[in-house]
Parts: structure tokens; sequence; C-alpha cells
């Protein structure tokens, strides 16, 4: 087992999640709007999608997806429908009570986590990235090649989990000031707005 591939490994997710991202947008967004708990919900419903993208690689599903035009746009645009639905439904909400409570029909934790795990799945390029980084980092000679994505699919969650916990938590921290702004509900409106869309469009259009 090569050690050091792993620290290379660890180093390098690190730094893949710490870079300023659509995941880090949406979960800095949700933490700020529904606190902190929430956020960190939505952290781990991205993070657990990437379960099923590291299964995909370990078992070759994702080089069909990569080989094949019409299954990767097929999931594109699924990815992007269901993004657009959400910045759909933000733009229908009221933007004056965005930040009250008392006023909102609050999400679940539950309704959050199953929103960043659906909207992970959905994302192809997760599936064609990890084909493209994970081989670059098998450690061992002695383990299958299935075990070894597993491992560094488990290390990628963990790390991003715990860069996108932070983040929940520090936007969690401001969110009692930003509540205490009039008009600051219709800026994280469409904020989220565009966040969603931006996500979907970015998806819609990307290429293998």
């Amino acid at each position: 087992m090569d050690v050091d591939v792993l620290i290379s490994f660890i180093i390098a997710t690190s730094a893949l999640a710490i870079a300023p991202g659509p995941d880090v947008i949406y979960v800095l967004m949700q933490s700020i709007t529904n606190g902190k708990s929430f956020g960190i919900a939505t952290a781990c419903g991205l993070v657990t999608g990437c379960l099923v993208h590291t299964t995909l690689v370990a078992f070759g599903v994702s080089a069909i997806i990569k080989s094949s035009e019409s299954i990767f746009f097929f999931i594109k645009l699924l990815g992007a429908l269901y993004l657009f639905y959400l910045a759909y439904k933000v733009y229908k909400s009221d933007a004056n009570v965005l930040l009250t409570k008392a006023n909102v029909p609050e999400k679940t934790w539950s309704q959050l986590y199953k929103q960043g795990f659906i909207m992970n799945v959905l994302n192809p390029k997760v599936s064609i990235f990890f084909l493209a980084f994970f081989p670059g980092f098998l450690f061992s000679n002695t383990l299958g090649t299935v075990q070894q994505f597993y491992i560094l699919g488990f290390i990628f969650i963990g790390v991003s989990f715990l860069v996108f916990a932070t983040i929940a938590i520090l936007g969690g921290s401001i969110s009692e000031y930003l509540k205490q702004h009039k008009g600051i509900g219709h800026i994280l409106k469409w904020m989220q707005i565009v966040v969603f869309t931006g996500i979907a469009i970015f998806i819609l259009f990307s290429e293998k």
C-alpha cells in the first residue's frame, strides 16, 4: 500500500472541495436561508450522492455514459430540469417571509438531504470526473480495483463533508444578522434562483 499516494489524494480532494464551485455555493445558501443544521443536511445529501458515482466508476458504468452521447445528454437533461424546477419553486415563494421561520413552511432535514442527494446523482459530470480522477490514485498492488475505488470514494466523501460542513456552520452563524435587515429576503431569493439556474445551465451545456 502506497501511503504517499493516499496523502496526495487527500490533498487534491481538499483543494477541489475548498475551491468555489456550485456545491459550495449551494450549501452556503441553504445554511444562510434555513440555518446551519440544514446546510449540513444538504452537505450530507450531496456527499452521499458520491457513493452512486463511486459505484458507477468502480463497476464501469460511467465508461458507458462517457462513450454514449444519448445517455450522457439524457442524464444531463434530468439534472438540469430538476434544478430549473427548484428555481421556479423559489421564484413562486414569498421573499418577504423567506427568512421568518414562524411564517414559512420549514423544509425538513430529510427534504434538504434528499434534494442535495438528487442534485448530485443527476449530475453526470461527477461520474466523469471520478472516472478521470480516481485511476491516477490507485494505491495498492494487492487490493482489487473495485475495493480501491470505494476507499478513494469514501475518502473523497469524508473530506468533502468536512469542508461543506464548515461552510454550512459559517453560513449559519451570519444568518441571524441577515434576518435583521429588511429586504434581505429578496436578495437571498434571487441569489438562490441564480444559483439553481446557473448550475442547471452549467450541467445542460457541459461537454464530456
